[in-house]
């Protein structure tokens, strides 16, 4: 029981190293001449930073899940959180959502999952989004519509297995 318990604690790790893996990994492909990094989350989850990276031409969200295609609402309430943090962000700055493959994340951000489901863990958003919208979006589809040209949904795992 303790050789699997340590091999559970060294495993739960496996997330941080993905994410920080990941978007390091993707820095050479996605940074434009002359964009310069001013600050990388490399841990996922909640680093005290506002986004995963920002550089002086984007600010950018990670997402490394691997969607299976059935009942995610785990993935899509994280996935939708992020895309709400970029899309509500003001700045001038380009704002991008990297996942890995776009499929089932378009797929959902389409679709019809009520805000109240996706959002019943965090109240303080989906009051937020009703003083915003009021009546005018209550499905994910609505939101995604309202910000789907300012937030750019891209694929990175092209660089992810070089």
């Amino acid at each position: 029981m303790s050789s699997a318990m340590a091999i559970k604690k060294v495993a739960g790790q496996i997330n941080v190293i993905i994410h920080a893996a990941g978007i390091l990994h993707s820095l050479p492909h996605i940074l434009e001449e002359g964009e310069q990094v001013e600050s990388v989350s490399l841990g996922a989850g909640n680093t005290g930073k506002k986004f995963d990276l920002e550089t002086n031409l984007r600010v950018a969200e990670y997402k490394f899940i691997s969607w299976k295609g059935g009942a995610e609402s785990i993935r899509q309430n994280g996935v939708f959180k992020d895309f709400y943090e970029l899309a509500e962000h003001e700045t001038d700055k380009k704002k991008v959502l990297y996942v890995v493959d776009t499929y089932h994340p378009l797929k959902f951000f389409t679709g019809g999952r009520a805000l109240t489901s996706v959002l019943s863990k965090q109240p303080e958003m989906l009051n937020a989004i009703n003083r915003k919208y009021g009546d005018s979006v209550k499905v994910v589809r609505d939101y995604y519509e309202r910000y789907k040209d300012q937030v750019d949904i891209c694929d990175v795992s092209p660089y992810l297995c070089e």
